[in-house]
């Protein structure tokens, strides 16, 4: 299975992943599971808001256990983030059947859709709708950098975008789902753990800065005749970063655009997009709002503009406690680690029992083509994965 994805969006010069969803890649993402699907007799189906299902037993009768994760990329992503959750499903799937052990309850895996939100820059897309927490319309109205909206990527792929939304009747079916993802860090390399256990996903969120000055010719304006947004874009970076370490909390402006964009032109605007995690929500919203103010004194200063727009944002998500802690003792003892990283298995916290398992990564790199899982490693989260879902379905 892993010899079949690597080469599906992968970038030969730098050996990172562009899979975005809604594209032909994605098309190809897509027909990759729902072969995996069909030959093991599993019936696959696809949900009102593009998400995969393949389903052992009658999805219907509810009470399902459920697997699986995501298998879209950030740009020039690692090959581990995502598709190693979903192969390690299938995988798992196989191994129950073998040993004869899948119970009564129905086990389904899945493949949730944008999870990244590389492309149209919401995360959990597909997660988030199914549960309630992104409205249709606004999903159907975002445009990726292009200007192509959502609800016309979804034709050109062949779903129906208006179909979009809620979806409780297929949730009610599931009574328990169990995330495996690489770890995306280094903690189990320093406990020297194969396999690790989540406690929570720390909030975070995602807000735009648009420093607006004006447009000048960088030969001839003097200095002090500048209203140069890019001064006081740079000192928003740097300012968030010594904030986000004070406050034992992580700040990232990884996206930044530039208009007009020219050598020798002083920008008119700066737009920045500011990434910003804490361990708990009062310190998030302190750490924002110091950085809003503090760009907003120095764009005072420097005569520019500026505004501010909150694109997302999740408050803490914990993994259900009784089962967290049940997964962690099957697994004798596995260590109980929070992320700062989110997924979908937190999205869906809010509505159903979930777990997530994560598996060593020696480099500690994630979204980057050095993201990297062994192969021995990757054989003990099947393994801990399945006796997982075996506890789950045989109980």
């Amino acid at each position: 299975m892993w010899e079949q994805l690597a080469p599906i969006g992968r970038d030969a010069r730098t050996g990172g992943y562009r899979r975005h969803a809604w594209t032909p890649v994605d098309g190809e993402l897509r027909e990759w599971f729902r072969v995996q699907a069909l030959a093991r007799g599993l019936t696959h189906e696809v949900d009102r808001n593009g998400n995969q299902w393949a389903w052992l037993g009658d999805p219907t009768a509810g009470d399902a256990v459920v697997t699986g994760s995501h298998l879209d990329s950030v740009p020039n992503g690692g090959a581990f983030d995502g598709p190693l959750g979903v192969v390690s499903a299938f995988a798992a799937l196989d191994e129950l059947r073998a040993r004869g052990r899948t119970g009564r309850r129905p086990l389904g895996v899945v493949a949730f859709a944008d999870e990244e939100g590389a492309r149209f820059g919401v995360a959990c897309v597909g997660s988030r709708l199914a549960v309630g927490a992104l409205e249709p319309e606004r999903a159907r109205a975002l445009t990726d950098a292009d200007g192509v909206t959502l609800a016309d990527a979804m034709l050109s792929a062949g779903h129906d975008p208006e179909g979009l939304g809620p979806d409780p009747e297929r949730l009610r079916r599931v009574g328990v789902f169990v995330e495996l993802h690489i770890e995306q860090g280094r903690a189990l390399a320093e406990l020297d753990r194969p396999v690790g256990v989540g406690s929570l996903i720390w909030p975070h969120g995602r807000w735009r800065f648009d420093f607006t000055g004006e447009a000048n010719h960088a030969g001839t304006t003097r200095l002090t005749d500048r209203r140069d947004p890019m001064l006081s874009y740079a000192h928003t970076v740097l300012a968030a970063r010594k904030r986000a370490r004070l406050a034992g909390a992580l700040a990232t402006f990884g996206k930044v655009t530039v208009e007009p964009g020219g050598v020798n032109a002083i920008p008119s605007r700066v737009s920045g997009w500011l990434d910003a995690r804490a361990p708990d929500g009062p310190t998030l919203t302190e750490l924002v709002a110091a950085i809003q103010a503090g760009a907003a004194e120095r764009a005072a200063r420097d005569g520019v503009e500026l505004a501010v727009t909150r694109e997302s944002h999740t408050g803490a998500q914990w993994f259900t406690p009784a089962l967290r802690d049940s997964v962690a003792a099957r697994l004798d003892d596995a260590p109980v680690l929070p992320t700062g990283a989110g997924h979908d298995a937190g999205v869906l916290s809010a509505v159903v029992p979930t777990a997530m398992l994560y598996v060593r990564n020696p480099t500690g790199v994630s979204h980057a083509p050095a993201e990297h899982a062994d192969q021995r490693d990757c054989l003990a989260g099947v393994a801990a994965l399945a006796e997982v879902l075996e506890g789950l379905v045989c109980r």
